[in-house]
């Protein structure tokens, strides 16, 4: 029985999460042939026409995870690959997740073609997925095949196939290996209004292949103007040439039904004979410092790079480097990016690595030049998801699998140099060369990660350290006032997922729970002086020092010091947005400001140890806030010594710093009682990314329940409105081209609902930005309700802006939360 997406049995889906859940949550990696066969296999001689299709090929196809909690293993896939399938449900259409990665395939200029799959399920609507291709991926869709249904309306099949003017049938209830071809003559007797489609469908074709591709445009000349005349193969090799322009503007759409076998072995052919090999790409990206090359002209000395050297007079100059590159890039054996990392419980660390220049061997010594060390691969494996074979050699253009490595991260560049040296690595520039890095989304969920028992810590700690290195998108972090451990990660379901390998995989005894918001307080007046007497045993000898101190909000500059024209102010800024002044006062007699070595100190106390001590005692007070006991935020400490009165022969470091804290202490004291306090939280300025249609509600939840303010709505992409009266024309957001949704064509869906009929209304509106600042408890959990407002569509990022005061009503709210009224 074959594997099946629905039970969770498919071979790329093998952790247990996956199968339990029915979704992808890791990539996986697997190599195979197509088509079958021997991949030393080469073109039978006299048959110079045989499409790509037809020769065995090496496919390494990495099936990655739609769920948007799970981008970034997508976003570090799509660093690797060469060309990509994207499957779209033909129930949904192009959902959310996919305009995502599709942009981020546009950043990378992937090669792409569509399959529009679960054409057999009820509701399903190919003409309104096609249609979406255009107004939501902006990219022109060319329809290669169409679903063939029984007797018009009836069950799936097989397909039409505009190229090959053909129709494929299916056996039903068959596992899909059994095709039968029919010619479009013979399917005017079998089906005359699908042989009507199809020849729409070619002329549909040949047309959008006009309007890109020239040499189209000179066969249909030589062919009478006959868009069926043109041969099969011409229209591939057209095909294959508007995917492999940069930027792509035209995506070839295939249909079938996966579950049913229908349609995959047209869309495997169409991989061969569409998508480029690692030979066709383009030169990968990489650096040298800050001077960007292109790797294959790099390390063939074609590429000038001025290195700075240094002279013995220390002095630096630049030199040419291209008068010994020839020699010294020669040695070069291979050049390879590590892109995933995982802990397999049976082989230990895995590193999946794609080479880019040469043949990584077995036993090669790797130079990791962004960490600068060198490690042996003395083992390679070629994956099979959760199985895999040991190789020898992994040629430029495939992927990988190092185990054993220590130290290789997500994004690490590894060189292999005859006669490097094992410490220090292959000589400059070489060392210093990296590949394009992997970009690492910002995180947006967060949880606190608590170790059960203090002797737990030091093992959830390394827990967490290989968890990071795994999946460099979760982000661990120390809240310094509450001591809890923050993990953060894409979405709920990322760290449900990042807590359970860490508690059931990696045997870490922890637990998981809310995070603590980190609240301020603020005083609303000035205090009147305040005078703070510190009097103990300090090591068993009697310390004394006193001072005076005076707190007002930072905002009220019109609080004086105390005296006097005989002083010196020293200005400290402290965390929080706090500020003290410290005021010297001098003796009268004494002209020049305060000398850390005249006699007003006592002896041992140098200007230096008095300041610190003294700022030291402020910090501490500053801590606890006198109402609400958090750290008080935006306060002004104007804090008075007079050397002559307040410190003695017998005071010390500890003794100032005790006056100063039990001075600010009281001060504030005085000034909540005087004025009130009020508490103040962090907010975040938080960029929200979604469709129009959202817009209305997203801002309304902002501003009436999340206590948050709108800083800015911009405008993504633009519908253009001066091409089309019926208002369905659309640009993308890069500037690209213009879609009108008329012009798009797509055969009829046969069971079309009022959704298809009103897409070019509801579908053309734009991408819209807004920009706003919000309390972090609001953000707490936010992804999943955006998601459920824009239907899947939006996201946003968000950084911490500063802390706000709340308002009456908020500040009620939490302390009621706190007391758990």
């Amino acid at each position: 029985m074959s594997p099946d997406v629905d039970e969770g049995s498919t071979v790329t889906d093998f952790l247990p999460a996956e199968r339990a859940r029915g979704i992808t949550i890791q990539s996986a990696a697997i190599t195979f042939y197509w088509p079958p066969g021997n991949e030393n296999q080469i073109e039978p001689p006299g048959e110079q026409n045989l499409p790509r299709s037809a020769i065995p090929h090496t496919i390494n196809l990495i099936d990655t995870p739609g769920h948007a909690d799970f981008t970034f293993e997508v976003l570090r896939s799509l660093r690797v690959l060469d060309g990509a399938v994207c499957i779209l449900d033909g129930v949904a259409g192009v959902e959310a997740q996919t305009e995502h990665v599709w942009n981020q395939a546009n950043t990378y200029q992937i090669p792409r073609i569509i399959f529009v799959n679960k054409l057999d399920r009820d509701g399903a609507a190919f003409a309104k997925t096609v249609k979406e291709i255009g107004i939501r991926l902006h990219g022109w869709p060319a329809v290669c095949q169409f679903p063939w249904f029984r007797d018009g309306t009836g069950k799936l099949q097989g397909v039409a196939d505009a190229i090959g003017l053909r129709a494929l049938l299916w056996e039903e209830g068959s596992d899909g290996k059994s095709i039968k071809s029919i010619p479009i003559r013979q399917l005017d007797e079998l089906d005359l209004s699908l042989a009507r489609e199809l020849r729409k469908a070619r002329t549909a074709l040949v047309e959008l292949l006009s309007e890109h591709d020239d040499h189209m445009v000179e066969q249909f000349l030589e062919c009478d103007e006959d868009h069926l005349k043109i041969a099969p193969s011409q229209i591939v090799e057209s095909l294959r040439r508007c995917v492999l322009k940069r930027p792509q503007t035209l995506v070839p759409v295939f249909a079938g039904a996966s579950f049913r076998n229908i349609g995959v072995q047209p869309l495997l052919d169409a991989v061969v004979d569409l998508l480029p090999s690692p030979l066709e790409c383009p030169d990968p990206e990489a650096s040298l410092g800050p001077t960007k090359v292109s790797l294959n002209a790099f390390i063939n000395g074609e590429v000038t790079i001025l290195e700075q050297i240094s002279t013995p007079s220390g002095k630096s100059k630049k030199k040419n480097a291209v008068q010994k590159a020839p020699m010294s890039l020669k040695a070069v054996e291979t050049c390879a990016l590590a892109f995933k990392v995982v802990n397999d419980s049976r082989r230990g660390v895995l590193v999946y690595v794609r080479v880019y220049s040469g043949s990584l061997t077995r036993n090669s010594l790797l130079f990791n030049t962004n960490l600068g060390i060198s490690e042996r691969a003395q083992r390679l494996l070629k994956m099979y998801a959760s199985d895999a074979v040991e190789i020898d050699s992994i040629p430029a253009g495939s992927i990988g699998v190092i185990p054993g490595l220590k130290y290789a991260r997500t994004g690490d560049t590894m060189i292999s140099y005859t006669g490097a040296n094992p410490k220090s690595g292959p000589p400059a520039p070489l060392n210093s060369l990296q590949l394009r890095p992997i970009d690492v989304p910002p995180p947006v969920f967060f949880t606190s990660v608590e170790p059960n028992s203090l002797a737990e810590a030091k093992n959830m700690t390394d827990s967490l350290t290989l968890l990071l290195r795994e999946d460099p998108s979760l982000d661990v972090s120390l809240d310094p006032e509450s001591g809890q451990t923050h993990l953060a990660g894409m979405g709920e379901l990322h760290l449900e997922i990042a807590t359970d390998r860490l508690i059931n995989d990696l045997k870490a005894k922890a637990s998981t729970g809310a995070i603590e918001i980190g609240y301020r307080e603020k005083i609303l007046g000035a205090s009147l002086p305040s005078v703070g007497r510190f009097y103990k045993d300090v090591a068993g000898k009697p310390s004394q020092a006193s001072c005076t101190a005076i707190t007002s909000p930072l905002q009220n500059s019109s609080v004086p010091a105390r005296p006097t024209n005989h002083s010196i102010t020293h200005t400290i800024t402290l965390p929080d947005s706090n500020i003290l002044r410290i005021h010297c006062l001098l003796n009268p007699e004494e002209e020049d400001p305060l000398d850390p070595d005249q006699t007003l100190l006592p002896t041992g106390l140098s200007l230096g140890k008095v300041l610190s001590a003294l700022e030291n005692g402020v910090s501490a007070a500053l801590a606890r806030g006198p109402k609400f006991n958090y750290p008080l935020h935006s306060t002004q400490v104007d804090l008075e010594l007079d050397p002559a009165n307040d410190l003695g022969e017998n005071t010390t470091p500890t003794a100032l710093s005790g006056a100063a804290r039990i001075a600010v202490q009281n001060a504030l004291k005085a000034a909540s009682e005087g004025h009130g306090s009020q508490l103040m939280e962090p907010v975040m300025l938080v960029n929200i990314s979604l469709d129009e249609a959202s817009l209305g509600s997203v801002v309304h939840d902002l501003n009436s329940s999340r206590g948050g303010q709108v800083l800015s709505l911009d405008t993504g992409n633009e519908v253009d409105q001066s091409n089309s009266g019926d208002h369905s024309a659309v640009s993308s957001p890069n500037g690209g081209p213009i879609f009108n949704v008329q012009q798009i064509y797509a055969p009829p869906d046969p069971f079309e609902s009022s959704s298809s009929s009103s897409l070019t209304e509801g579908g053309i509106k734009g991408q819209r930005q807004i920009t706003a600042k919000v309390p972090l408890k609001e953000m707490v959990g936010y992804l999943k309700h955006l998601r459920s407002l824009t239907g899947g569509r939006g996201t946003f990022v968000m950084r911490v802006d500063s802390f706000e005061v709340m308002s009456a009503q908020r500040q009620r709210m939490m302390l009621n939360e706190m007391r758990g009224q």
